[in-house]
């Protein structure tokens, strides 16, 4: 097989969407898609009524555009691997978009004069299928938290994914066993945001096709097994100003008492959008099992200093590795929306001179000063997003106005499914 490109883009559902095409289109080059895909849910149910999708107006093309530049060695072969834009029959920016959500916050922010840099966590849990067919624990007896070695992987697959990710040029932070064995956390290093959300979508999905290619199915939902923990994607961020210098850095020291205007602006932004934040960063119905008061996810509506218990936690480090990490999203949220929902988030407390409330003082388990939580249900989460019209209006009119529109959908879907099954509804996906 000569080369081939595979052109892709990530839908609402944070699904890998694209084609295979011929070597002939690796350069700058499009590819059409019915715009209907975004009608579409994860049971391939088509919703007549999505805001945006157009189904009822006959289900017209959307163009994915791509750079040749942005085109990259995949790890299939003799396939190369690019993520484009998508743009509207008419040749303007597809509001439903998420990468061109994530581009629209970082163009805010650079004309206030800052570049946002982004570094990106993700946990995931490793599954197989046992004689019947169900889905279990990958079987890792022997994996602990920070275990590393044959004991907390058998099969190596964590080594597969290094080498590959290695190879083709992913800057890989850290792997690492989690909590509950048998899950891992994948870090990337920081970089530009696009560039930073970019490499995470593209090394999600290629340790998933590598672990399937082993048997192993790796799933980054928020609560696969009910009663283990849950995976988030943590979100941490700092900016470049014009000279090229951390701007949340004071110096060398970081934490809560080292902050500067510009940090809690942002801090201030979380905390007065962090209803509304769930229904674009925990957009599944297993975000909820996930997001519990004294479960280290990001469920309260506060900040702190080095405090796994707080939304926003603002690290020790300074100088150069100044930065705040959000802590709500999971990873079945589209990433490049996440990234932008949680900037925007910031701008706007920047911007609007929001008053950042007192740092959380309670040990995050049996005593929080934080009244205030997320929404119990993907349901109220995605009606708590639809009321702030500020973040909405930030993040995209449209494109919040879909995800409300869908998300209410997959709650009804989803409401009365057991934990066997919920699982059957999202693991091929995410």
């Amino acid at each position: 097989m000569s080369d081939r490109l595979r052109a892709l883009f990530i839908d609402h559902l944070s699904i890998p969407r694209g084609k295979y095409l011929p070597g002939s289109k690796i350069g700058d080059g499009s590819s059409r898609f019915a715009r209907a895909t975004f009608g579409v849910h994860y049971d391939r149910d088509l919703l007549l009524d999505a805001p945006g999708a157009m189904v009822r107006q006959g289900m017209p093309d959307m163009e994915l555009r791509w750079r040749a530049e942005d085109i990259r060695e995949g790890w299939e072969t003799q396939t190369r691997v690019v993520l484009g834009d998508l743009y509207d029959a008419q040749g303007a920016p597809l509001a439903l978009c998420p990468r061109g959500a994530l581009k629209r916050a970082v163009a805010d922010w650079q004309a206030m004069g800052l570049t946002p840099k982004l570094g990106i966590e993700l946990e995931a849990y490793m599954l197989q299928g046992d004689e019947s067919g169900k889905l279990r624990p990958y079987d890792a007896p022997g994996g602990v938290v920070y275990g590393t070695g044959p004991f907390a992987d058998p099969m190596h697959i964590n080594d597969l994914i290094w080498r590959k990710a290695e190879a083709l040029g992913f800057r890989l932070e850290m792997v690492t066993a989690e909590y509950d064995s048998p899950q891992f956390e994948y870090t990337l290093t920081f970089d530009d945001a696009l560039k930073a959300v970019d490499d995470i979508v593209l090394f999600r999905l290629m340790a998933r096709e590598i672990a399937l290619n082993h048997g192993v199915i790796l799933t980054f939902l928020p609560k696969p097994i009910p009663e283990l923990g849950g995976a988030g994607m943590h979100l941490n961020f700092s900016f470049a100003d014009a000279e090229g210098k951390n701007a949340l850095s004071t110096g060398p020291r970081g934490g809560p008492d080292h902050l500067n205007d510009l940090a809690r602006g942002c801090l201030a932004g979380l905390v007065h959008h962090h209803k509304g934040l769930a229904g674009l960063l925990a957009p599944t119905a297993g975000s909820y099992l996930r997001l519990q008061p004294g479960a280290m996810s990001g469920y309260w509506k506060n900040w702190g200093g080095d405090h796994r218990g707080v939304t926003t936690r603002v690290s020790e480090e300074g100088g150069a590795k100044a930065r705040l990490e959000h802590r709500m999203a999971d990873a079945s949220a589209n990433p490049y929306t996440a990234a932008a929902a949680v900037l925007q988030a910031a701008r706007l407390g920047v911007a609007n001179g929001y008053t950042l409330p007192p740092m959380e003082t309670g040990d995050g388990f049996d005593r929080t000063d934080a009244r205030e939580g997320v929404a119990p249900n993907l349901r109220k989460a995605v009606r708590d997003l639809d009321a702030d019209a500020a973040l909405c209006q930030a993040v995209g009119a449209e494109l919040c106005a879909h995800q409300v529109f869908m998300k209410d959908h997959e709650y009804r879907k989803t409401r009365d499914l057991e934990a066997n099954a919920l699982l059957d509804f999202y693991v091929w996906f995410v």
